[in-house]
Order: C-alpha cells, then sequence, then structure tokens
C-alpha cells in the first residue's frame, strides 16, 4: 500500500508530509528548501511507495487565488511531468499556518521553537493531509 505525501509549496521552503503505509495517521516529514524540491522527492520516491501528492491550492481568505498560484501551479507541472504514474490532487491550504501556529501554542512550544518556520511548514502540511484524509473517510 502506498503513502499519500502533502505538499506545502512556499516561494522559500516547502513543508511535507505524509501517511504511513496504511493511510490511518498523517505524520509531519520534512521542511525542503524549494530550489531543492523535486530531487528530494525524487530521492524519496525511489525508497517509499507514494500513491498519491496533494498539493496545498493558495487561496486568499475570501477565495481568490493567492500571489503563490501560479508558482504552484508551475510546480504542479513539473511534479506531474516527474511522476506521471502518480496522481496530484489540490487541496484547500486556507488557515493553515493560522492552525499550525495555534497547534505549536496549544502543545506548549517555546516561543522560541513557534519562530521556527520551518516548523510552521511541516505542520501546516500536517493539516493539509489531515483534512484530507478526513475528507475521504
Amino acid at each position: 500500500m502506498g503513502r499519500i505525501l502533502a505538499i506545502d509549496y512556499g516561494k522559500k521552503r516547502t513543508g511535507l508530509a505524509v501517511t504511513d503505509p496504511l493511510k490511518i495517521i498523517a505524520g509531519a516529514l520534512d521542511t525542503v528548501e524549494t530550489s531543492r524540491l523535486l530531487p528530494w522527492l525524487k530521492s524519496y520516491v525511489e525508497k517509499e511507495d507514494v500513491e498519491r501528492f496533494v498539493v496545498g491550492l493558495p487561496r486568499q481568505t475570501n477565495g481568490l487565488d493567492s500571489e503563490n498560484l501560479s508558482r504552484v501551479q508551475a510546480f504542479v507541472q513539473q511534479l506531474e511531468q516527474a511522476f506521471p504514474a502518480i496522481p496530484v490532487e489540490w487541496w484547500d491550504e486556507r488557515y493553515t499556518s493560522v492552525m499550525a501556529h495555534r497547534t505549536m501554542l496549544e502543545s506548549g512550544i517555546s516561543r522560541k521553537a513557534r519562530q521556527d518556520k520551518a516548523l510552521v511548514d511541516r505542520i501546516a502540511a500536517t493539516i493539509i493531509l489531515q483534512s484530507y484524509m478526513e475528507s475521504k473517510a
């Protein structure tokens, strides 16, 4: 059984989350410099069975496209070319960064750790993946 890998694509950094092979639990995977993302994914897919990518769809709170959408669309085209056998699904990522900060606060993470943007990106990717999984349950 393959994993589902979620991607919270950013201009500088990209947060990644993945399910377990049985697709029961979503967990933070890594934060990668966006410029190195495709090679990182190629390496990961060589080692792990990934059956689907879920990419955060960047929208503003009012539902309009965000400024990052064109970058994410270009990345998804590259992703589909690099992994033609793995489907890509879009998933609304509105409020995931806010939810990631709230999660960090509620879990008692120190103020210094909460300033770690890479951690926020991983948590946001995990929230995207968890939301996707709940919708499919």
